[in-house]
């Protein structure tokens, strides 16, 4: 596991944010509030960041296929602006809903990353955000429950994974599908209990333009 912060920058013309994140030395500790890890801030607070997106994981599993699509090294300790650099889970096996113990603070997984335009300056790759959303290796925004310190080394614990929620990947497909005239699968993810209110919201307005 890796853990990554920064403050707001300007990242082209006009265009400020913190995306360009740095690893947090080895053997820290950080405060982890209801909004954010400490070190780390939003540029644009009304579409990043705050309660439904205070810490965004992203795995690591994903690196190779990007370093070959994007014929970059990525050897940056965040590539796409993650606070947390994962391994051992892929959006596949993460659902909506599912609590994670890291130190002292617990988290739940509340919907995917959406890319915007930040994501394509920072890689400097006009594809990159509709590649992202169109495989679905989105990473995932996590809500915490519990504030408290949390280690940059050493592992994080599932306290609980409910059984019948929606994967990631199914909320990300579930979008791109509404784009594409299929509702099916957004109908089955826009209920979860734990999803984001504002995925929720772009799920609902989607499915009324199919009714």
């Amino acid at each position: 596991m890796g853990v990554n912060v920064a403050r707001p920058t300007q990242i082209a013309k006009g265009v400020r944010s913190a995306i360009r994140k740095q690893r947090v030395r080895s053997g820290t500790w950080l405060q982890l509030s209801d909004v954010n890890l400490e070190g780390d801030a939003q540029a644009e607070r009304r579409v990043h960041g705050g309660p439904e997106k205070a810490v965004y994981a992203y795995p690591s599993e994903h690196l190779p296929v990007w370093r070959a699509e994007l014929v970059q090294p990525l050897d940056e300790a965040a590539p796409f602006g993650e606070n947390l650099s994962t391994a051992g889970a892929t959006e596949a096996d993460v659902v909506v809903g599912e609590r994670w113990a890291w130190g002292d603070a617990v988290l739940e997984v509340c919907q995917p990353r959406w890319p915007c335009h930040k994501l394509i300056i920072h890689r400097g790759s006009p594809d990159v955000a509709d590649r992202m959303a169109d495989t679905g290796r989105s990473g995932w925004y996590l809500r915490v429950l519990e504030p408290g310190r949390v280690p940059v080394d050493g592992f994080i614990d599932v306290l609980d994974r409910p059984h019948d929620a929606p994967n990631i990947l199914d909320c990300v497909l579930a979008r791109t599908d509404l784009h594409n005239g299929d509702p099916t699968r957004a109908r089955r993810v826009v209920d979860a209990p734990a999803l984001s209110r504002q995925w929720r919201k772009h799920l609902q307005a989607g499915l009324r333009s199919h009714r």
